[in-house]
């Protein structure tokens, strides 16, 4: 079984073939993050490779799908990257090739999971400042909605991001990228705003959707009652903001 206690990174075997020693990469892994320290940026916890070949692909989305799978079912606490293989079947050699531990897998999903929002996001751009702005921000949240009551593994992988300081990590790297793009969305609507206070507005709307989105899938939680919350706060604040900027 794969450790969790003490350092969040536990020693994983080498792959045949690889010297058994710390080097760049691992350092980009996660593995050892004390160098980057005085830095002060947070460090973004990458796969050591990424394939290229069609086959090495199969075998990497595979072993996502499979981990999406494991996360929905037992949660990231008894998650390990021995049963991620065993359910993608592959060598748990073939694995260690991509991610050097758990925490770098969870962090690719939830890469993914920006990244897929990013693109549908990028079909919404050029609706504001129309006149029909709000119905465009409705029909985005209730798309944004949709992916998590239908996908749990949203929530999981949003979960395990705040699992330990390296991931967390790694998720303001995201949400900074996406909020980049929230920011330049923002800029028609609200002309004389400073962009470094649009840029903390950008994050704050972030951070807003996607701690809604996850208290609106809680137990007991009424999914549909809570997603009309949150458009009222977002129409809110974008409304006075839009206010503020024309002034």
């Amino acid at each position: 079984m794969e450790s969790t206690a003490g350092s969040p990174w536990p020693h994983q075997p080498s792959t045949p073939g690889e010297p058994d020693t710390l080097d760049e990469s691992d350092v980009r892994d996660g593995a050892d993050t004390s160098e980057n320290a005085d830095t002060n940026e947070p460090v973004e916890l990458l796969p050591r490779r990424r394939p290229t070949q069609e086959r090495s692909k199969r075998k990497f989305d595979a072993l996502l799908t499979a981990s999406r799978e494991l996360l929905v079912d037992v949660g990231f606490e008894s998650f390990t990257c021995e049963e991620v293989a065993s359910r993608a079947g592959l060598p748990i050699g073939t694995l260690y090739q991509f991610f050097a531990n758990k925490y770098v897998i969870v962090c690719e999903l939830n890469r993914q999971d920006l990244k897929g929002v990013q693109r549908e996001l990028a079909e919404f751009d050029g609706e504001i400042p129309s006149i029909d702005w709000l119905r465009f921000l409705d029909d985005f949240l209730d798309h944004m909605s949709g992916l998590w009551s239908s996908d749990p593994s949203r929530r999981e992988v949003w979960l395990a991001m705040q699992s330990t300081p390296a991931t967390r990590a790694t998720g303001v790297i995201h949400e900074r990228a996406f909020a980049a793009q929230i920011e330049r969305m923002l800029a028609p609507l609200t002309p004389r705003t400073p962009r470094e206070r649009r840029n903390l507005m950008a994050e704050v709307l972030v951070h807003v959707v996607y701690s809604m989105l996850n208290f609106s899938v809680q137990d007991g939680q009424t999914h549909a009652d809570a997603v009309v919350e949150l458009k009222r706060i977002m129409a809110a604040y974008l409304s006075l903001a839009e206010k503020e900027s024309r002034r």
